[in-house]
């Protein structure tokens, strides 16, 4: 946390100083400041993995220069700021280069000077282990989970003396001995698998939810639509069908020339509170060659070439802001699954009916996070995702996804 606010901080200043020297107005300086961080927040040049890589953080902050120049050149344009383009051009040139070596070198001091956690851990090694090793790797090693316990008092008095932090990773086994082990824990820093995952991984495992039950259980039935969340969607959903009815309209005419009609492609979606809906999208697939036992499976050979271009963009799903706005979906949420999916998983996945609790959406967090699913480990591994949304949901979390799925349509990743 330490980290990434010293480097957000200093890349304001750098960013800041070099606008004021290149652009000579206030005004367009932090313009041009604003859109800029934030594309690179959207594009994720602050997540570990790419303040690590060079080259992955100069792609990205290039990305975000990029657009940030086609704004600014057209408020420059608009409003006839007396500031010559070539400045703004070569401000966007050097920005990305300066911000990418100085974060790199910030982060690799970073994890040169910082000493690791050692944690005590209360659970069973061969059940936690997995998840351990996932938030080692993620935090580069950050959290060492050094030694386990089951529940014995004694043991745990002769381990604990020897760490300074310890990890409830199996809230049962804790209820058991919690009342004689308070007084040899009351000096230590305590934390929960359950906070310890969500912050790091970024989402619920269901070995995590089945460890803390009751917990999860009343977090996830508190899940609910809010009127912010309404408001957003009818503000996004007009002005999504507004910005995307020239494109809409190309792909029609471009399904109909190459494959025929039906240009809109119809099914019965699983939404909230588990109630079927008319899911609409332009279609990409061609008619013939679907197979109901796997139908994701036949995706690649039954794709139009048209339908390469829109479902890589998204813009097959752009007609879903009329549903957006007929109050079906949402812009943000678990994504809306077909009903032989459904079927399958809601028997085989455990709390998978809590992902049910709010709107589809048109992005979502397992969207942004996480890759297409084909088998049942990956599915798991997203309704993980979906959980997290709907444990966390929030209108600053909505329109962070709704910023960082532009990262997705670059990088061509996510949940199809």
């Amino acid at each position: 946390m330490y980290l990434s606010l010293a480097i957000v901080f200093t890349n304001i200043g750098i960013t800041v100083l070099l606008s004021n020297a290149f652009l000579g107005n206030i005004a367009l300086a932090i313009l041009n400041d604003f859109f800029f961080l934030l594309f690179a927040f959207a594009l994720r040049a602050y997540d570990d993995d790419n303040l690590e890589s060079f080259n992955e953080s100069v792609v990205r902050f290039y990305v975000s220069a990029f657009l940030s120049f086609l704004f600014v050149i057209s408020v420059v344009s608009i409003f006839d700021f007396n500031v010559s383009k070539y400045n703004i051009l070569y401000l966007n040139l050097l920005l990305p280069i300066a911000l990418s070596v100085v974060n790199n070198i910030l982060f690799k001091i970073s994890l040169k000077t910082t000493k690791p956690k050692k944690y005590l851990v209360i659970g069973r090694q061969e059940e936690l282990k997995p998840i351990l090793d996932e938030i080692t790797q993620k935090s580069k090693g950050r959290y060492v989970f050094a030694d386990f316990i089951n529940p014995s008092p004694v043991t745990f008095r002769q381990k604990v003396i020897h760490y300074d932090n310890v990890l409830i990773g199996d809230y049962e086994l804790y209820e058991r001995i919690k009342d004689e082990i308070q007084d040899d824990i009351k000096l230590k820093n305590v934390e929960y698998l359950s906070e310890l995952s969500e912050k790091l991984l970024k989402r619920i495992p269901i070995a995590v939810i089945q460890k803390f039950k009751e917990y999860y259980e009343l977090e996830f039935s508190k899940a609910k639509e809010s009127p912010a969340k309404r408001l957003l969607d009818i503000i996004g959903g007009t002005f999504g069908l507004i910005l995307f009815s020239p494109f809409m309209l190309i792909t029609a005419i471009a399904i109909l020339i190459e494959d025929g009609r039906p240009v809109v492609f119809k099914q019965l979606r699983v939404g909230k509170d588990g109630k079927y809906f008319e899911f609409i999208k332009l279609r990409s697939l061609k008619n013939d060659g679907f197979d109901s036992n796997n139908p994701n499976g036949t995706i690649e050979k039954r794709l139009l070439k048209i339908g390469k271009v829109i479902r890589s963009t998204r813009i097959d799903e752009s007609l879903q802001f009329w549903l957006i706005l007929k109050g079906k979906m949402s812009l943000v949420g678990p994504r809306p699954e077909m009903i032989e999916y459904h079927r399958l998983y809601s028997q085989q996945i455990p709390f998978y009916e809590y992902r049910l609790k709010l709107k589809p959406g048109l992005t979502g967090w397992a969207q942004i996070n996480f890759k297409h699913t084909t088998t049942l480990e990956e599915y798991m591994k997203k309704t993980e995702y979906d959980l997290y949304y709907v444990k966390n949901r929030s209108t600053l979390m909505d329109l962070r996804i709704i910023l960082q799925t532009i990262e997705v349509i670059f990088w061509r990743k996510g949940a199809k």
